[in-house]
């Protein structure tokens, strides 16, 4: 099983480490060559504009999209989530807009406003979400699966094959949600 996690910025050295520990291979997506044979892809939290733009200078945000749109298993966290987004409420940019729903950008404000919690995650129950200038998504279309809330507020999604989280799940010590990820990767065939 080989993760390509982008890592043009933000915290993906995290998901990389809980990905190895579930015996996956990970390659760090820096350049177009780093995108071969992969049978998922992780975009992290970190600066979704500052992501958007690398994506754009390296030559990397088409190949990724066609990717997503051709089946590639994606677990989108934070950052990531507002990158997938056909959507962001607060914000002119737009970037993949492969899930269609609406995110509100730092919708929990600023670093300050950062918290934990724990809620049900689809099946998983007590799940601990670490929010960081979390975004929360304000609109899902019909056919997109509601994992989670949070005071009312959607803080993750599926859609086909991209999972989009508001909350950091790679630093908590549950391998819960990235198990669910591997077994996605693994039943939507071979690598892309």
């Amino acid at each position: 099983m080989k993760i390509g996690i982008l890592a043009v910025q933000g915290a993906f050295i995290e998901h990389e480490r809980m990905l190895q520990s579930l015996g996956c291979d990970c390659v760090e997506i820096r350049q177009k060559s780093d995108l071969c044979r992969l049978d998922g892809l992780v975009l992290p939290g970190g600066e979704s504009t500052v992501q958007g733009r690398l994506l754009r200078e390296l030559d990397l945000f088409e190949p990724i999209k066609e990717m997503i749109q051709n089946g590639l298993p994606v677990l989108a966290t934070c950052a990531g989530l507002i990158l997938l987004a056909e959507d962001i409420s607060n914000d002119s940019d737009r970037h993949f807009q492969t899930l269609p729903v609406t995110v509100k950008r730092n919708a929990y404000g600023r670093q300050l406003g950062s918290f934990v919690t724990r809620a049900s995650l689809g099946r998983l129950d007590s799940f601990e979400m670490v929010f960081i200038r979390a975004p929360y998504i304000e609109w899902a279309a019909p056919d997109v699966e509601i994992l989670s809330t949070i005071d009312e507020h959607i803080v993750g999604v599926k859609y086909k094959n991209q999972i989009g989280l508001a909350f950091h799940p790679e630093l908590s010590c549950d391998k819960r949600l990235h198990e669910s990820f591997v077994k996605l990767c693994q039943s939507m065939g071979s690598s892309l």
